[in-house]
């Protein structure tokens, strides 16, 4: 038996009845849970750090959960945070649709009972795709772990600082702040 993946449209997935996040994994639709309150108020957190420094600075734009990119594959995800550099945005405006590209930072925020090894394959998925950077925040350690293609990832505690790097030049946060 051939089991046949739907390519969902971006029409499609806008219109269906459901009131969580949805996304597209090989092809099969998956509903997901609503956060639980810690992973969104860590997310609240970053882009009230982020967003700001982005604009003032006119690098592109911070995206929040309900954002989805599309994947080549035909996926659709959506990072808990996300940055997209001014020069992938037409006209330097978003899209009223999901992003045809990956974004230059991703950001995902474990839940409760997750572990950064839960995340490997969609980690490997992002990089793979083009994803620059990608932050993995556990709030169970207090910890940030950060990849990059062909580095090795990188653990961050609290006494550390994020860094944007090349994709976010000169942003800077302690890790602590996440998590007050």
């Amino acid at each position: 038996m051939t089991i046949v993946k739907k390519i969902w449209t971006d029409e499609e997935l806008m219109r269906l009845p459901h009131e969580g996040k949805v996304k597209v994994v090989d092809g099969e639709l998956v509903l997901m849970t609503p956060a639980v309150l810690e992973q969104e108020d860590i997310g609240a957190a970053l882009v009230s750090y982020l967003r700001p420094y982005v604009r003032r600075h006119n690098l592109g734009r911070v995206y929040t959960s309900q954002a989805g990119f599309r994947m080549p594959n035909g996926d659709v995800r959506s990072p808990d945070v996300s940055f997209v550099r001014m020069e992938k945005l037409p006209g330097g405006r978003s899209p009223q649709k999901f992003g045809e590209f990956p974004p230059d930072l991703a950001v995902e925020i474990l839940a409760p009972d997750e572990t950064p090894k839960d995340y490997a394959r969609k980690v490997r998925e992002y990089l793979a795709w083009g994803v620059t950077l990608v932050w993995l925040i556990d709030p169970n350690t207090r910890t940030v772990w950060v990849y990059r293609k062909g580095r090795k990832p990188k653990r961050l505690s609290e006494s550390d600082e994020l860094d944007g790097e090349d994709v976010i030049p000169g942003f800077r946060l302690p890790v602590a702040r996440l998590f007050e």
